[in-house]
């Protein structure tokens, strides 16, 4: 049985392509309801895999889309639906039981992966007696705070 990585992606584009996007997810998502298995946009090979499963969209939300993938995320799959409609993209995506934490940028074509790596998980430390975690100094109810603040110390220091 596969880990589900979860997904949120924000597309950033014209109104008009990103209106084109909202209809393939939609499509995407009543496809997997039909027949029960994950989805691909038809201009993707199935070879690829990267398969959107239980996408979401919240209302309201007209760039934001919430899906899962088996253990990792599906970056490339996402970068060929960006540049088949022409959009830059923002994926964040997380599988914390594989360790996999990170977000995936792709503006004019330019595709840029920033993740935690197995030193940065080391950087905590859970108290199992008082069920919290402490990272600098500091404690917490959760890991969550704790491996956004990662990402966001690796993506400020990311040299391209």
């Amino acid at each position: 049985m596969a880990n589900w990585c979860s997904n949120t992606v924000v597309f950033e584009g014209t109104p008009e392509a990103i209106e084109q996007i909202q209809k393939l997810f939609k499509l995407m998502a009543e496809q997997e309801l039909k027949e029960n298995c994950g989805q691909l946009p038809d201009f993707i090979s199935e070879d690829n895999g990267g398969y959107f499963f239980a996408t979401y969209q919240y209302e309201g939300d007209t760039d934001v889309f919430q899906y899962e993938t088996k253990w990792s995320p599906n970056i490339e799959v996402v970068q060929r639906i960006a540049e088949h409609y022409k959009v830059n993209f923002i994926q964040d995506y997380e599988e914390l039981g594989c360790l996999i934490y990170g977000r995936a940028t792709c503006a004019d074509k330019l595709l840029t992966d920033i993740y935690l790596e197995d030193e940065d998980f080391e950087k905590f430390q859970f108290d199992q007696e008082t069920d919290t975690y402490h990272f600098e100094g500091k404690e917490y109810n959760s890991d969550c705070e704790i491996l956004e603040t990662l990402l966001e110390q690796k993506i400020a220091n990311h040299q391209p």
